[in-house]
């Protein structure tokens, strides 16, 4: 893995974050089918104090205490024209998500991360050394995506599972 530093250098634009599998899932049945302590480490390292852009069902996937993601401005996309939850700012369109001169990182889900793509400039992904089950899956890169950062394989505390984080920028 790349230093602290380079991690956590401020986003010019949009970046995305996630978590794979080695088979491409990024969730499964509203959560991540696996517990990587150091993936979670990762996330708040990468997203610091920047806005976070997430659907409304990543919102609701969060557990409860950690809503909103402390630090963060957090903007929730939904379609929903009722929808309201405390500590979120509900907009229901992408352009209005993304629409800051702040950094802005797009945590998810599948939906919202698709409709980012085309917009984001980097992506800070971690992949996990499992193959599993879901039905939500990571965005592929085309050729206008280079792979900058290519972390070591390590394995977590808990469980000994292994885990690489990458890192994405649009050439």
């Amino acid at each position: 893995m790349g230093s602290a530093a380079d991690w956590s250098e401020p986003v010019r634009g949009v970046g995305m974050v996630w978590a794979r599998s080695v088979n491409g899932v990024i969730g499964a049945d509203g959560g991540m089918p696996w517990h990587v302590p150091e993936d979670l480490t990762h996330f708040r390292l990468v997203t610091g104090d920047a806005t976070v852009v997430m659907g409304r069902r990543t919102w609701d996937s969060l557990p409860e205490r950690f809503r909103p993601l402390p630090g963060r401005r957090n903007v929730v996309l939904t379609r929903d024209e009722e929808w309201a939850a405390d500590g979120a700012e509900v907009v229901h369109d992408l352009a209005t998500a993304l629409d800051t001169d702040e950094p802005v990182w797009v945590i998810g889900g599948g939906q919202v991360y698709a409709a980012a793509m085309p917009f984001a400039d980097r992506v800070s992904e971690t992949v996990i050394d499992v193959d599993v089950p879901g039905d939500t899956v990571a965005p592929s890169f085309d050729d206008a995506w280079v792979l900058v950062d290519e972390g070591p394989w390590q394995e977590t505390r808990n469980e000994g599972t292994r885990y690489r984080f990458l890192e994405w920028r649009r050439a």
